[in-house]
């Protein structure tokens, strides 16, 4: 998708660590100490890779693996702040309806569940085309999706 919309597109991750999934918590507080050093998606890539194996010994070998300071990923690890982070940002998503994973919103467009690509491209070229009208229309490229979602959900 990337590819396909350039700049166009922005992908914004929010964690929903569910709780019946012992491990999500810690996976969820692994993969945003690794984004505090820029490597986010890689430790999210290395989760999913291995994801029967994810042990708080194993998220510290990965850490070095991915060329992290493996002190300051422990340290962020262990930081409050951390989870406060991950639980808003699930708490967020529930009151939007995202109850499960995978859960996507494209321009608060809410799709719930694993999609095909054409579903994702069906609503990000319709959301595209109101964009442009709000572009032409006097709002800063950098502002649209701020005016697209400040009513929460929007509808197609």
């Amino acid at each position: 998708m990337k590819k396909e919309y350039g700049d166009d597109l922005r992908v914004v991750f929010k964690q929903n660590p569910l709780s019946f999934h012992n491990r999500a918590m810690p996976a969820a507080k692994a993969s945003e100490a690794a984004g505090k050093q820029g490597k986010f998606w890689e430790m999210h890539d290395k989760l999913f890779e291995n994801n029967k194996e994810m042990t708080d010994d194993n998220f510290v070998k990965w850490a070095g693996e991915l060329g992290l300071n493996v002190e300051q990923f422990k340290k962020d690890m262990a930081d409050p702040a951390l989870e406060k982070r991950i639980k808003a940002q699930q708490s967020q998503g529930m009151t939007l309806g995202a109850r499960g994973t995978p859960a996507f919103f494209v321009n608060g467009r809410f799709l719930s569940g694993a999609q095909p690509v054409d579903a994702f491209k069906k609503v990000i070229d319709e959301e595209m085309k109101k964009a442009d009208k709000l572009i032409a229309a006097g709002t800063p490229k950098a502002k649209v999706y701020e005016k697209t979602i400040e009513k929460g959900l929007t509808k197609p």
